[in-house]
């Protein structure tokens, strides 16, 4: 259900500001490899540009679409009680070394999005080990994520 939710909140960036965005998160490598990992929200990476600079008016977009502005500094939205939370898509490269530029394009129920690839997942969930926050609150399902793209990329 939340990945047909992605899609359609993909097709409105798409059409409506011509924005590709990244399926991110537990929901992306769900549907990348075909796991149940319960992903409790709809995390989606962006360009920086509509966090910052163009932040009122994307803000005004979702809002007018039947989104409520859940947390601001997090660029959190509520629709009939799921939750999509909206980051900066060009610090991945900080965060974990991957370039936007390398990853993969697809095109599902007409929406047009990004999507990691198992490699490029496992240096996200190995760079979230790093990240104070994430090794306290969700060190245990990030380590088996990371267990689960090794087993599936061989490593194991």
């Amino acid at each position: 259900m939340k990945k047909n939710l992605f899609f359609e909140n993909a097709r409105l960036l798409n059409e409506k500001l011509n924005i590709i965005p990244l399926m991110y998160g537990s929901l992306g490598l769900e549907y990348l490899t075909g796991e149940n990992l319960d992903s409790d929200d709809i995390d989606i990476l962006i360009p920086e540009g509509y966090l910052t600079e163009k932040w009122n008016s994307f803000k005004k977009l979702l809002t007018a679409e039947g989104f409520a502005l859940a947390d601001e500094r997090e660029h959190s939205f509520l629709k009939d009680g799921i939750s999509y939370s909206y980051a900066s898509l060009e610090e991945l490269e900080d965060f974990a070394g991957i370039n936007s530029s390398g990853i993969d394009k697809l095109t599902v129920e007409n929406s047009e999005f990004l999507l990691l690839n198992l490699n490029q997942y496992l240096c996200v969930y190995q760079a979230s080990l790093l990240d104070g926050y994430r090794v306290e609150v969700r060190g245990k399902k990030d380590n088996d994520k990371i267990l689960l793209i090794k087993s599936l990329l061989g490593n194991i």
